[in-house]
């Protein structure tokens, strides 16, 4: 019986460490809420809007972004004319990285 007991309780332990260590074991996540993809900008000014889990630090293009201990970014950018492609890259604290890119488009003044 104590046999069993003691079986018992180290699965549990397992079970609650692997629960506990997803979130380390998983990786960075990304989710761009804008700008979608290939979307026109006739104005140039682009509002970027994202969330990420389990990240150390966030770049656009090479720039870092601020994201608040939530994982929420926000920011707002002006693009030139014609087609720009935006690179997201999510770090988390152990190195490993996640990779996101956007097309837009800024239309030309007739």
């Amino acid at each position: 019986m104590i046999k069993y007991l003691i079986s018992a309780i180290i699965f549990v332990l397992i079970v609650y460490g692997l629960i506990e260590a997803w979130p380390l074991l998983a990786g960075p996540t990304l989710s761009i809420t804008s700008p979608t993809n290939n979307a026109p900008f006739p104005s140039g000014i682009v509002s970027i809007i994202g969330r990420t889990e389990r990240a150390s630090s966030i770049t656009l293009n090479g720039t870092p972004l601020l994201h608040d201990q939530n994982g929420g970014f926000s920011s707002t950018l002006t693009f030139p004319r014609g087609g720009s492609i935006l690179t997201f890259v999510v770090t988390d604290r152990f190195g490993r990285t996640i990779t996101a890119t956007r097309n837009i488009f800024v239309p030309f003044e007739n």
